[in-house]
């Protein structure tokens, strides 16, 4: 399972891609405001640079077809690495049939049950973002609709790849991988939780101790 960064915060971006572990990035309007981005187009270039080679998913915001397909045009243009992020709806996967015509790959993103994910990918899109923490918040279980999505496009051998987005802690991204997800986009918080163990402490502390001693000695 390959781990995408959900940031658009260019300090994190920098950080987890120097840590060698992240494959792609996804942003959307929301990161985008809290990391007080002023040029999103900007900001998605400076993303694909700094993750090279990596898929970097940035989101439409109109509601239309029409304007989400000119949308995407706009943004795909910025560098072959870009995917649009478009919603779950009507109009969005008609643009999604469109853009999978033009070549322009496609993340169907605030997808919360399985048969708007068979939808999805029935429409051409390159990835499929359930979101696994709002599902839990309102009582429901997420990874076991990420499970699902990932038989059903195993099953009928779609192409679309499936994203678990909306991951609150580790254990949603060991859960999204033993699900069987392709990917899992995460949280810089969270990133750096997934390195931290405390008998990897406990273990370092311990041999930084010993050496010291052995210095000593000699």
């Amino acid at each position: 399972m390959k781990i995408f960064l959900d940031s658009a915060d260019l300090n994190e971006v920098q950080a987890a891609a120097g840590w060698g572990v992240i494959s792609g990035v996804t942003t959307n309007p929301t990161l985008l405001a809290k990391a007080e981005a002023r040029d999103f187009k900007e900001v998605v270039a400076k993303i694909c640079r700094l993750v090279p080679g990596g898929p970097i998913s940035a989101e439409v915001i109109s509601n239309d077809t029409a304007g989400m397909v000119q949308e995407a045009r706009e943004l795909a243009a910025i560098d072959p690495q870009v995917v649009i992020k478009i919603p779950v709806t009507p109009a969005g996967l008609a643009a999604v049939k469109q853009l999978a015509a033009e070549g322009i790959r496609t993340n169907v993103t605030l997808v919360f049950s399985t048969a708007q994910a068979i939808l999805a990918a029935a429409a051409g899109a390159t990835f499929v973002s359930p979101f696994i923490g709002r599902l839990d918040d309102i009582g429901q279980n997420g990874l076991g609709v990420v499970q699902e999505i990932v038989t059903v496009m195993n099953t009928y051998n779609y192409p679309t790849e499936v994203i678990a987005a909306s991951i609150r802690h580790p254990q949603h991204v060991v859960g999204a991988a033993l699900a069987g997800a392709h990917i899992a986009t995460v949280p810089f918080k969270v990133l750096r939780q997934l390195f931290e163990h405390p008998l990897t402490a406990q273990g370092i502390e311990r041999f930084q101790a010993d050496w010291e001693a052995l210095q000593d000695i000699k």
